[in-house]
């Protein structure tokens, strides 16, 4: 299993279990902060299959990340699962494969993740 998948999450905690958990699954994992330093990893050579994107972070939040996103041809193409407890309003602005809301239901993160990784 090449690549990883990339965690964006601002909660220290929430981004520590949700790659603890899914390293356990078998998958590696990148983590990132914020949007800014996702973005900083992905055009230093992250390998991400899948992105793991939380909305509402300090520096550059996820919207703003999915636009740079979007705009990068390179990195376009990965897919994109957005995790948040915004509003289904507000994540329905933002283009992306899966919506997952929290707290976060463990087993539909496993069952996004496996249905988006890209080969």
């Amino acid at each position: 299993m090449r690549g990883t998948v990339l965690i964006v999450e601002d909660d220290a905690d929430t981004r520590e279990m949700l790659g603890r958990f899914l390293e356990l699954e078998g998958y590696e994992v990148e983590t990132a902060a914020n949007g800014k330093q996702a973005l900083d990893r992905l055009e230093a050579g992250a390998r991400a299959r899948v992105i793991v994107l939380d909305l509402m972070m300090p520096i550059m939040d996820g919207w703003q990340f999915r636009r740079e996103q979007i705009r990068r041809e390179h990195i376009a193409g990965i897919p994109v699962i957005v995790v948040s407890a915004a509003g289904h309003d507000r994540i329905s602005q933002i283009d992306a494969d899966a919506y997952l809301s929290k707290p976060i239901d463990l087993d539909e993160l496993l069952t996004c993740v496996s249905n988006h990784w890209s080969e």
